[in-house]
């Protein structure tokens, strides 16, 4: 069974400067929760029961979030906001969480080899905070039951257009049935002319204790980060890996485009909100050409 789930949250999330100045990105809210939020409910969903976060400084807020938080509850009690009371308690109660200091931020590759002496000799899975993804059924619970047929490291792709493959670890592999693949190679950020595919590895993954083996032979690159994608590379060489095609929609929570899509996509879902929302939505109007310029008139 995959027990743990490791989450990177190290990085300085300098996209989404000035917000994330004196806050994490991974507490910038989608709607009402705080974008890491959705991802630890993903992993509960998916049957996880310990999340290992890796953090580094600045990022107290992360632990305080999934801490008890004996003044507001009692506050929230005396006022009989019993359903926000209910709210806070859940967040503390959703799994046991372990956190870990990432002193440097060296790259994925390296927050994951922080963690192995609390993984331990068993698969693990791997949640990248960017990555929301709305799904019937829970992205990381997909994968685990393809591991469960598979038994290796498997990771969840999608296809993305040429020109975005730069940004992205891609994989070549053969499709061996509907929505899995075996690799058969992985490159970390190509240029879309080199690129062998434009199937994506995005921020979900299962993986077994070998990688830890790997992550400590792995070069950094030019710009001093230890790539979980090349660490990959080098377990390929001795042991088969999978990629898997998800059912359900991604956004990149650290992409400024994406994360608004989110926020209206997610509204929308909501009961509580997406009559009132929606209204809004359609009195907008979103065609410049309909909006005449009006010039004063002077006289002279």
């Amino acid at each position: 069974m995959i027990r743990k789930a490791v989450f990177p949250a190290a990085g300085l999330g300098t996209r989404f400067l000035p917000a994330t100045k004196a806050q994490p990105k991974e507490m910038l809210a989608l709607v009402d929760k705080p974008i890491i939020q959705y991802v630890v409910e993903e992993a509960v969903a998916s049957g996880i029961d310990h999340i290992i976060i890796v953090t580094g400084r600045g990022k107290n807020s992360i632990e305080d979030h999934f801490d008890v938080s004996y003044e507001l509850e009692r506050v929230l009690e005396q006022r009989g906001r019993y359903e926000q009371l209910k709210q806070v308690r859940r967040i503390s109660d959703l799994a046991q969480i372990t956190y870990v200091r990432q002193k440097e931020a060296l790259g994925l590759g390296h927050a994951v080899l922080v963690t192995r002496h609390l993984i331990g000799d068993e698969p693990f899975a791997v949640f990248l905070g960017d990555d929301v993804i709305d799904s019937r059924v829970p992205c990381m619970k997909q994968l685990i039951r393809a591991f469960n047929r598979f038994r290796a490291t498997i990771l969840a792709v999608e296809p993305v257009s040429m020109d975005r493959v730069g940004s992205y670890g891609i994989i070549a592999g053969q499709e061996i049935e509907e929505s899995v693949y075996k690799v058969t190679n992985l490159v970390e950020k190509p240029h879309p002319s080199k690129a062998p595919s434009n199937l994506a590895i995005i921020g979900r993954y299962i993986l077994t204790p070998e990688i830890f083996d790997h992550l400590e032979r792995t070069a950094a690159d030019r710009a001093g980060e230890i790539q979980l994608t090349n660490g990959l590379k080098g377990l390929l060489h001795r042991r088969p890996i999978y990629a898997y095609g998800f059912e359900g929609t991604r956004y990149d929570a650290g992409n400024k485009q994406d994360f608004l899509r989110a926020t209206v996509d997610l509204a929308l879902k909501r009961p509580d909100l997406r009559t009132a929302f929606r209204r809004y939505l359609r009195s907008l109007d979103l065609n410049p050409k309909s909006k005449k310029k009006t010039k004063k008139k002077t006289r002279s």
